[in-house]
């Protein structure tokens, strides 16, 4: 079955980016002069994904406003004669068929996956974590689309991680099947470095079978009352086969201050417009030191 739908996930409380984020949407947060969460829609609409459900809550209400079409704004820009900007404006509103519910309770990442069932209904879907910005040729999801597409279960993106970064991602046990491609064994949720069956870890982009909602629906609260998705995994993987795959393009973690940053320098380094003048810069400040 093709993957008509995404699930985006922007319910968190973005307590990291605090006092930044106390009225702002974490996800709204600017790379450069674009939102955290339209690279994740640009990127399912590049994978041919065209149905899309945030997941929201309370506060989050300019998430909405940013993907709708601001009338007043589009007449503005027109009378200015910004025809450019106006169109990249216009684009915004046009990149997918985007619905809204909300996770009325910060439950977990399983959590919200699970209130998502019934605009999902019976088929795969995909999940995009917004704090993964990923970089590549082609897009992260339409790779894995592929690999779903001949396996025909769920497929879960990892990339290989330091050691000592173990504890901060779930990490699979894997068996590879070919190039990228690994079956998954097992599961363990941040697992001190000497306890990781492997350098694996889990990142922000997963396709899942419909009986993950079943599994979820299973799955009991853990820390904080929270529902996790790793736990869910574990128990659909007791029932069907699970892939990993080894995605090919660069990760940048957006959901910390660092890495934010980090992605800042490096997407505006890459615009031709102001790299130029932001590498010299730079060199000037490093100079200076």
């Amino acid at each position: 079955m093709k993957i008509r739908k995404a699930v985006v996930t922007a319910a968190g409380w973005g307590t990291r980016f605090l006092p930044a984020t106390k009225a702002q949407p974490k996800e709204m947060l600017p790379l450069v002069d674009k939102p955290i969460i339209q690279y994740v829609i640009e990127e399912a609409a590049a994978s041919g994904i065209k149905h899309i459900i945030i997941v929201t809550a309370l506060g989050k209400r300019a998430i909405e406003d940013h993907f709708d079409r601001s009338v007043e704004l589009e007449l503005a820009l027109k009378k200015k004669g910004d025809g450019e900007l106006l169109k990249k404006v216009q684009r915004i509103s046009e990149l997918a068929d985007i619905c809204y519910i909300r996770q009325k309770e910060q439950l977990g990442l399983g959590h919200a996956i699970l209130v998502t069932k019934d605009l999902i209904g019976d088929e795969p879907f995909a999940i995009f974590l917004p704090d993964d910005i990923i970089e590549a040729k082609v897009p992260a999801m339409k790779q894995m689309i592929e690999v779903y597409n001949r396996y025909q279960h769920s497929v879960i993106a990892v990339e290989p991680v330091a050691k000592e970064d173990t504890k901060a991602y779930g990490i699979i046990k894997p068996k590879q099947v070919e190039d990228r491609v690994y079956q998954v064994l097992g599961l363990v949720e941040k697992p001190e470095p000497q306890d990781a069956p492997s350098d694996l870890g889990i990142v922000g982009r997963y396709i899942l079978t419909p009986e993950i909602f079943g599994m979820l629906e299973k799955t009991a609260p853990g820390k904080g009352g929270e529902i996790q998705l790793t736990d869910g995994l574990r128990l659909l993987l007791e029932k069907q086969p699970i892939y990993a795959y080894q995605f090919e393009g660069i990760r940048y973690d957006t959901g910390s201050p660092l890495g934010f940053l980090k992605a800042s320098v490096e997407f505006a380094l890459r615009r031709p417009d102001i790299g130029h003048n932001f590498k010299e810069y730079l060199r000037h400040l490093k100079l200076s030191d």
